[in-house]
């Protein structure tokens, strides 16, 4: 069964820094797009940052120069590396992937647990 499992949350200081992890497992045929986005309490879920399988990235306009999307082809995993870390970046952040799962053909959307990040001022 193809899941995203997410690590690496927790509590910090402004102007601080974290490191987001999202490892797709199951079998899994290709991987195409794979982002983050976040949740804030009362607020709609928005796209922080997505990655292309290519490697072409895009990034919400709050999070530019402080947030680095990367990932890793060969495990099938996309890291946010979060600096200068603000008390608004406080939040749900959820993992996504667009996963071709082997024996299938057309992409499906996975989407992480959830990873609780807060930010104190």
């Amino acid at each position: 069964q193809v899941q995203l499992v997410e690590s690496g949350g927790g509590l910090v200081q402004a102007g601080g820094s974290l490191r987001l992890s999202c490892a797709a497992s199951g079998s899994i045929y290709r991987a195409n797009a794979m982002g983050w986005y976040r949740q804030a309490p009362g607020k709609q879920r928005d796209l922080v940052a997505v990655i292309t399988s290519g490697g072409s990235t895009n990034y919400k306009d709050s999070v530019k120069g402080r947030f680095t999307i990367s990932r890793d082809n060969a495990k099938n995993t996309v890291y946010l590396q979060m600096d200068s870390l603000k008390p608004e970046d406080t939040a749900v952040y959820y993992c996504y992937a667009d996963l071709i799962p082997s024996g299938t053909y057309w992409p499906t959307p996975y989407w992480g647990q959830g990873t609780q990040v807060t930010v104190s001022s």
